[in-house]
């Protein structure tokens, strides 16, 4: 059996694909592309490197016809990957149907990135109900973990596992899961150097403070910059929405230093973040900006308040 997508011109077709053998991977990853290709789509192959190879060669009779991007690169926070990829490509696209690989979950993923996975695959579904997209999501069932697979039944309408397309029993409420996956951060620790803010006279020591802490911990000088600018844009975000202000707190942890973000503001659009506003649009750029320049953005909202930790990766 080969794998097509089901043509719609105003509906997402959003679906898994369970493999367990690098034969599976590329007999339903390379049929979809083709099969895409053979209608006229714009292809986008989106896979972490050794997969982005072995796909290369598979379709290297056609590659010139198909975007090859390495997930691991473009996708290392996954909330980048919607609004800098995805609505990218459709965008550039906007007078054909796309068809997309996209490979976000694999075993090598570090688990505290994993959350942000789930909400990012969740999220694909409201983001892009109504284009004209046809996406193919593929998951290693012979080495992620029980809770991964059990995520993508939940993330996606259909699913396909051992030439079987099906609709998913547990597809549910693309915003009921994306709440589900909006799980508590780990604590700040002892050892966290913090700053408390109040008002707009707050963000030139937020960005003094920001700047020592990550030149203390090891940071580059273009990382410092880009996490000055994400934290800068938060706390702005926090001194103009919020009664009260907020709190900055750094530390380091093994290959990463972090930056937190609080405050008692409570994020009620879980798309923020993912699609850019409208170019003449006064803000709401804040959390855009943060997936851009960090390398993980994990967040967590609560009626006590949000918390925003910003994750860059060491030298």
């Amino acid at each position: 059996m080969t794998l097509t997508a089901a043509v719609d011109a105003a509906v997402l077709d959003h679906s898994g694909l369970l493999y367990h053998d690098r034969q599976e991977y590329l007999h339903f990853t390379a049929a979809f592309v083709r099969s895409a290709l053979a209608t006229g789509d714009a292809v986008l192959v989106a896979v972490p490197g050794p997969n982005l190879a072995l796909l290369r060669d598979a379709l290297a009779d056609v590659s010139a016809q198909v975007r090859f991007t390495d997930m691991a690169v473009a996708g290392r926070n996954p909330g980048r990957i919607i609004p800098g990829l995805l609505l990218s490509f459709s965008t550039e696209h906007a007078a054909r149907r796309i068809t997309v690989v996209s490979e976000s979950v694999w075993p090598g993923r570090c688990p505290v990135e994993y959350p942000a996975c789930a909400m990012h695959e969740a999220l694909i579904n409201p983001v892009f109900r109504m284009r004209n997209a046809a996406m193919l999501c593929p998951y290693d069932a012979a080495n992620l973990n029980a809770d991964r697979l059990h995520d993508a039944w939940r993330t996606h309408p259909a699913m396909t596992e051992r030439g079987d397309r099906r609709p998913s029993p547990r597809y549910g409420d693309p915003f009921l899961t994306a709440a589900a996956v909006n799980l508590p951060l780990p604590p700040v620790p002892s050892t966290a150097a913090s700053l408390s803010y109040a008002g707009m006279s707050s963000l030139t020591r937020v960005r003094r403070f920001v700047t020592a802490r990550a030149t203390d911990g090891g940071l580059g000088d273009v990382a410092i910059d880009d996490l000055v600018i994400a934290v800068n844009e938060l706390v702005d975000n926090t001194i103009e929405h919020t009664d009260g202000g907020g709190r900055v707190s750094i530390w380091t942890e093994p290959g990463r230093l972090i930056c937190q973000v609080s405050d008692s503001g409570v994020l009620t659009d879980p798309l923020a973040g993912r699609i850019p506003p409208p170019g003449d649009a006064e803000g709401g750029r804040g959390l855009l900006l943060a997936h851009q320049l960090c390398d993980l953005v994990r967040i967590h909202t609560a009626a006590e308040g949000t918390s925003v930790r910003l994750h860059a990766n060491l030298p």
